[in-house]
């Protein structure tokens, strides 16, 4: 695995742990109950479909669980700006967050196509 690939798996599980964190300091209504549930599980699938790309069997394989990361840090900016806009959490550290998620977003979102491309090349020269 390249350094660059290993920076980012660190990257997106020191994510996964900030939104982990944040998830626990919502208020105990049911509407950021519901939110953060979703979020939590956005988030922590952002590091689970990267790790797991970077592992994959197959390029194949390993193309598609990027494009599911970039999915889910899609979702995980989708929840987190819903619970900012909402008024349930608007925070520094919230607003740390949702551009840390934007930042990742863009960079699975480059190395997902980057990937696409990469295959798509190697399978017509074949």
């Amino acid at each position: 695995m390249s350094d660059i690939a290993e920076a980012l798996r660190q990257r997106t599980l020191r994510y996964a742990l900030r939104v982990l964190a944040f998830c626990r300091h919502l208020p105990d209504t049911w509407e950021a109950r519901e939110i953060g549930r979703q979020f939590l599980r956005a988030g922590m699938g952002v590091a689970g479909n990267y790790w797991s790309a970077c592992r994959g069997r197959s390029n194949r394989e390993s193309v598609a669980k990027l494009g599911i990361a970039v999915d889910a840090a899609e979702e995980s900016v989708l929840w987190l700006t819903s619970i900012i806009q909402s008024g349930i959490r608007g925070d520094a550290e919230a607003k740390a967050i949702l551009m840390e998620g934007r930042e990742l977003r863009a960079m699975l979102s480059k190395c997902h196509n980057t990937a696409r491309e990469n295959r798509r090349h190697f399978t017509k020269s074949i």
